[in-house]
């Protein structure tokens, strides 16, 4: 057993739970999901008993073998890693919310999958907030059509959006990308299309979930803070 694991997600906890309340909220209201890439299914199952609120995997290869090792057990699955088509008959119906659907294609074929499942998959919808060309994800000026063809596609179900801003040094153009994406994700929210229920803003990680949340985050994805340097 590693206690610095459980160190960790206590100390996060608690800073959560303080940003949480400066920011108008509760401490419920934020979801801590453990990123877990290169992590062990023991480490994932600590996490999990320490009391993270999900579990994401970046690699479907890595997610399925340690689905057979049982290291979910206790605690929703989440896709966070760039999807490849070929993929997503794979994942759809294992992962609970598939946070990184980057392209209408993506948002096809995971309602073709889940109609040949019987389920719905719910999903979020990856903005390319820093519009940087070797990252994915949809640009904000699309994100109307996108979720009109969610409005239109059975077996989907979107739940909000995720980001990954561009690294910066600067604190005050990381938040500039944060309050860009609560602003779309608040118009969005209002304009409730079908085959939705925007709730969920999922952006900051382990150097920048402070500012994210002070931003609007209620969603943050944790890997180095929690299990420590890979």
């Amino acid at each position: 057993m590693n206690s610095n694991i459980s160190d960790n997600i206590k100390r996060i906890r608690d800073e959560v739970a303080t940003l949480a309340v400066l920011s108008g909220r509760k401490p419920e209201d934020i979801t801590l999901v453990a990123a877990s890439k290169t992590r062990t299914a023991d480490e994932v199952q600590q996490a999990i008993l320490s009391g993270v609120d999900a579990v994401g995997e970046n690699r479907v290869q890595e997610m399925l073998a340690k689905h057979t090792q049982y290291a979910y057990v206790g605690a929703p699955l989440h896709f966070i890693g760039t999807l490849q088509s070929n993929k997503v008959r794979q994942i759809v119906g294992v992962c609970d919310l598939i946070e990184s659907v980057d392209s209408t294609a993506l948002i096809e074929l995971i309602g073709k999958k889940a109609m040949s499942l019987g389920i719905v998959q719910n999903i979020l919808i990856e903005v390319n907030i820093g519009r940087e060309s070797q990252k994915s994800g949809i640009l904000p000026e699309a994100l109307d059509d996108v979720f009109g063809l969610i409005a239109q596609t059975e077996g989907v179900f979107a739940l909000g959006l995720m980001a990954i801003p561009p690294f910066c040094d600067e604190i005050e153009r990381n938040c500039n990308y944060f309050d860009a994406m609560m602003k779309l994700f608040v118009d969005i929210k209002a304009k409730k299309y079908d085959n939705t229920a925007v709730r969920l803003l999922s952006m900051g990680m382990s150097d920048s979930y402070a500012d994210a949340i002070r931003a609007g985050s209620n969603m943050i994805r944790i890997g180095s803070a929690i299990f420590g340097l890979r």
